[in-house]
């Protein structure tokens, strides 16, 4: 069977980055389609893709595109109908933000897309740019915005089958596709050979793209206010604005390799995550897998994952007052309730192994290619 994966782009890796690479590994043999690469990045996470058969759009021959991918995402229709299909007997597509499930494919070619989420631009949800502040690119963007709505609802019909990462996805799906689909959760690394230790934690953790969408700030205001150490992990466009913020318990780290994440993370107290409308949130599930707890805002597919309680705590209001209250929860749990609630982190992480995504998205795909 000759399969085809397509994947909005390989620029920034965060967690559909890491679900598109899940399938790459589930189907080496596929041929890769996507509108643009950073190689730079992609061999940082993917260092054998110069063996792969990858197929950029024409967009990556125009100059700065990767750039001014953001205010030119009126091309979407024209790069995404612009690929050929047909000679596939499989087209999966890795969705998010810059639309890809709407390729164009003809029978018997089937199409199954899984949604990491609709864009979060065209329907009212925060993103990483405050673009909105600035009146003149808030009214360009109206009126684009409003021409790809009605295109990606259409467009959208064009898939065959539709697979989403959480139940909070599968709503909006329906929401603004009208379309039934079927949750399947990311893998998300997990070492099984992980021992659980009786740490000794001194610092609390974060790790996600440094983006407006991901409220870092709230984590740094708390970590600043109550003088507690807090170590991020991550790179993006917000970094110099948050060191602006961030006093002297406050450390950032940048980019950290993958052996180095078991010593990080099993000695922090807990994970900290302030993200709005996250549809999964892969990180935090990472670091369950480390038996670390997670003190998470309320919202999105973290109300799946988190259990208040059992293995870390909700926030309900997007403030570091409300964060400092969960994390005085946490500092008062006896010895014996918190290592119980770090046993709860680690097998809670286990349902979303590799192992497990594999199995789920094969025999569903082996189900509507028979």
């Amino acid at each position: 069977m000759k399969i085809a994966l397509v994947h909005d782009q390989l620029q920034e890796f965060g967690g559909a980055e890491r679900v598109f690479l899940a399938l790459k590994k589930i189907y080496p043999n596929s041929d890769v389609f996507t509108s643009f690469i950073n190689k730079h990045e992609l061999v940082k996470h993917a260092p054998d893709y110069k063996s792969w058969n990858i197929k950029t759009s024409w967009g990556s021959f125009v100059p700065f595109f990767g750039k001014l991918y953001s205010p030119l995402r009126f091309l979407a229709p024209q790069i995404w109908e612009s690929f050929d299909f047909s000679k596939y007997d499989l087209v999966i597509s890795s969705s998010g933000w810059y639309m890809s499930k709407n390729i164009k494919t003809k029978k018997p070619t089937v199409h199954i897309s899984y949604i990491h989420h609709p864009p979060r631009y065209l329907y009212g949800y925060e993103t990483a740019l405050e673009w909105q502040k600035y009146w003149p690119i808030k009214i360009y963007a109206h009126i684009i915005n409003h021409r790809l709505r009605v295109w990606d609802y259409y467009a959208s019909q064009r898939a065959d089958y539709f697979v989403v990462n959480s139940e909070d996805t599968k709503k909006r799906v329906k929401k603004f596709y009208r379309r039934d689909s079927i949750v399947i959760y990311p893998p998300v690394s997990i070492s099984k050979d992980f021992k659980l230790r009786t740490p000794s934690p001194k610092y609390y953790i974060t790790l996600s793209r440094l983006a407006h969408a991901k409220h870092i700030e709230v984590l740094i205001e708390a970590a600043s206010k109550k003088k507690f150490q807090l170590k991020i992990v991550g790179q993006g466009k917000d970094l110099k604005y948050l060191k602006s913020l961030a006093g002297p318990t406050v450390e950032f780290l940048g980019h950290v390799a993958d052996e180095e994440f078991e010593k990080l993370f099993t000695n922090a107290k807990a994970f900290l995550f302030a993200s709005v409308d996250e549809e999964f949130g892969i990180a935090p599930v990472e670091a369950m897998g480390y038996g670390v707890p997670v003190i998470a805002y309320s919202s999105g597919g973290l109300k799946e994952t988190v259990k208040s309680g059992v293995n870390g705590f909700l926030f309900n209001e997007l403030n570091p007052e409300s964060l400092l209250k969960e994390i005085e929860k946490l500092e008062s749990l006896p010895k014996e309730k918190y290592l119980e609630m770090r046993k709860n982190s680690r097998k809670e992480s286990e349902q979303y192994s590799f192992e497990n995504f594999k199995k789920k998205i094969t025999a569903f795909i082996r189900e509507k290619t028979k």
